[in-house]
């Protein structure tokens, strides 16, 4: 029968027909009732006399894993296209992937289908390309993706939420629209009818689309988007979430893997308070018998809601299961008076929220807007309570000596400090900038942190710095930021199979006979014992780093097993004046002899001269760490070496 008039290219044109599919589905009760209800769907639809077809991708989009851009009507006739209108920080999309790459794996382009998605932004940091590559590798997509920034397609078809899916014909036709999250079963069914309908006319296509995954471009990493990291007071060592490597690492302080494990994080607590995204609601496991906050004793392994109503809002509530969370996820425990809480990052909100250990009450700290049902109030703005503005913060951590809270406020790319006695909101450390730059607090960089914790007596502030796959350790006494260095060793424990690293080999350039070196005064140190090397380079007045010809320094150890070997590159664009490293000394290292070396190799020009000879201020400071007694205690002795500066 044809329709009426001429179509809509809105979504809303298949509501009608749909609908009806679908209240006809719900009466079907064999597999080959609703195939059929499905085809005779589909002999309506393709028997319209206009397609309702969908609008062409603009030109000068950015595409991911393909090998240029992709046309509707030039590169995907003859194909069933699944659109999946997503955005990255949305978790009801992060849980549609697995049933986008279930299908993936079940049907091939070459059998007619290509999954094609349309990433359209919510917030402002989700438009930048680089970013969304990192989302493309963190969830594994393997399918085009197209930025479209402007969310243009988005309009045109009036898509109303994220996800939304939408199957196409191999004209481009509309064929129907799923909203939501959880329409698995829907999906196979409609795109396995839609197949064969299709080919049972002749109308697929068997050519292969020119795909080309991004990750494929990428070097190795021992990180790979490491979303959250915290301390094991009890034995000293970090517990760090490698997420991208979907594995549990257990390292020493000086990043040596002890363990890698394929599973959960055991906790030492009687509480393991969990944040759950997908259903906006804080629960509670006990691991002993305890109470919680209005329950009756509870007995061990008891699994429970604490908090949360499931609705997806920023309502603040009295009664914990009235109030409304917005896929919180980062938890930070304060259960000391007058605190006695647990501080929330509530992601898609954009604030940070506290739970009551005493009732369950939930209110409102700092950021978001007074409006429950408004996700949109973000921003970057220092400020006082609802004044301050956050963007997608996804990690929070207590300072209990300072009675502090440190906010990774993600899609800013900063570390934030929030006072929660005056609700104050600052800027601690981070630029704004989405690039990897170690250095001060003020000139440091992020790029999407995700999860952070507290160290060292308050000393330290350990950051899972997300998409530059490392961690790093913020000095909160010296304001500096340096990397830690993660690595393996041949004793490290391993449940589930071993990641294997295939890392080039980093070549260090040798230094000019003639470069001058400097001695440093010895330094008592002792096995266990972390060190820091600080470093600052003045160039004279006039002189520049010479662009696209890296400088670079490097650590290396005298005795190639005491310490790992570092290489940090700089240039004009990303130079800063000093730099900061800590190097730990392995527990079980006794002989520590003349343990490290660090050289730097400087390209410069200096305007209208040939030769410029920088300035060097150089100084190592032991951290105030206790090292572990030892019966042998050596010197370490610390050697630097110049360089001459070359005009290039």
């Amino acid at each position: 029968m044809a329709a009426p008039g001429v179509r809509s290219r809105s979504l809303a044109g298949l509501l009608p027909a749909q609908t009806s599919l679908e209240y006809a589905l719900l009466d079907a009760v064999t597999q080959e009732e609703k195939n059929s209800l499905v085809y005779q769907y589909l002999q309506k639809v393709d028997g319209w006399e206009q397609d309702l077809s969908v609008p062409e991708f603009p030109e000068g989009l950015e595409w991911l894993n393909t090998e240029g851009p992709i046309s509707v009507y030039k590169d995907l006739g003859g194909k069933v296209v699944i659109l999946d209108f997503f955005t990255y920080c949305c978790i009801n999309c992060i849980h549609l992937l697995p049933d986008l790459h279930a299908l993936e794996h079940t049907y091939s382009d070459k059998d007619g289908l290509l999954i094609v998605g349309v990433h359209s932004a919510k917030f402002p940091n989700e438009k930048v390309l680089d970013n969304i590559k990192s989302a493309v590798l963190r969830y594994d997509i393997t399918h085009p993706v197209v930025n479209d920034a402007d969310a243009s397609l988005w309009q045109e078809l009036e898509v109303s939420c994220w996800p939304t899916v939408v199957i196409l014909g191999p004209r481009g036709n509309m064929l129907f629209s799923l909203i939501g999250e959880g329409h698995k079963e829907k999906l196979f069914l409609y795109t396995s009818i839609a197949l064969k309908y299709y080919k049972d006319r002749g109308q697929i296509r068997a050519n292969e689309i020119g795909i080309k995954l991004y990750k494929d471009s990428l070097p190795p990493s021992p990180l790979l988007f490491p979303g959250k990291v915290t301390v094991d007071h009890l034995s000293k060592r970090l517990v760090i979430a490698d997420t991208g490597h979907h594995r549990i690492l257990v390292a020493w302080k000086n990043g040596q893997i002890q363990y890698s494990i394929g599973g959960s994080e055991v906790q030492r607590d009687d509480i393991l308070w969990i944040a759950m995204a997908g259903t906006h609601q804080i629960w509670a496991l006990l691991l002993d018998c305890g109470r919680l906050p209005k329950k009756n004793d509870l007995k061990k392994g008891t699994c429970l809601r604490f908090a949360g109503s499931g609705n997806e809002e920023n309502r603040n509530n009295a009664y914990p299961h009235k109030a409304g969370f917005a896929q919180p996820s980062g938890l930070s425990l304060a259960s000391e008076d007058p605190w006695s809480c647990l501080f929330v990052a509530d992601s898609e909100s954009s604030t940070v929220r506290t739970v009551s250990l005493k009732d369950g009450a939930v209110k409102h700290l700092v950021g978001g807007e007074r409006d429950p049902m408004n996700l949109f109030a973000f921003g970057d703005v220092d400020g006082v309570g609802i004044s301050a503005k956050l963007q997608h913060p996804l990690g929070v951590t207590w300072d209990k000596k300072r009675n502090l809270l440190y906010v990774a406020d993600s899609y800013n790319h900063k570390i934030k400090v929030v006072d929660p006695k005056t609700k104050q909101c600052t800027t601690l450390a981070g630029t704004g900038d989405a690039s990897n730059v170690s250095s001060s607090f003020t000139e440091s960089t992020f790029n999407e942190p995700g999860g952070l914790c507290i160290g060292e007596n308050g000393e330290l502030l350990y950051v899972a710095d997300t998409n530059n796959h490392q961690i790093k350790v913020m000095d909160l006494e010296t304001k500096t930021i340096s990397v830690l260095p993660v690595f393996g060793s041949g004793n490290a424990v391993v449940d589930g199979p071993f990641l294997v690293e295939k890392v080039e080999k980093q070549t260090v350039p040798k230094l000019p006979k003639s470069a001058p070196a400097v001695q440093l005064p010895p330094v008592a140190a002792s096995p266990g014992q972390t060190l820091q090397f600080q470093l600052r380079l003045d160039l004279p007045s006039g002189t520049k780093l010479t662009e696209g010809a890296p400088s670079c320094w490097f650590l290396t150890a005298e005795d190639p097993g005491s310490v790992p070997s570092y290489l940090g590159a700089f240039s004009g664009s990303n130079y800063c004046p000093a730099t900061t490293h800590l190097v730990s000394i392995p527990r079980e290292q006794r002989d520590l002899g003349r343990l490290a070396r660090r050289n730097c190799w400087v390209r410069a020009w200096e305007s209208g001269s040939g030769v410029s000879e920088p300035v060097w201020n150089i100084s190592l400071l032991p951290t105030p760490e206790r090292a572990e007694s030892c019966s042998t205690r050596r010197v370490f002795g610390a050697g630097f070496a110049d360089r001459r500066v070359l005009r290039l």
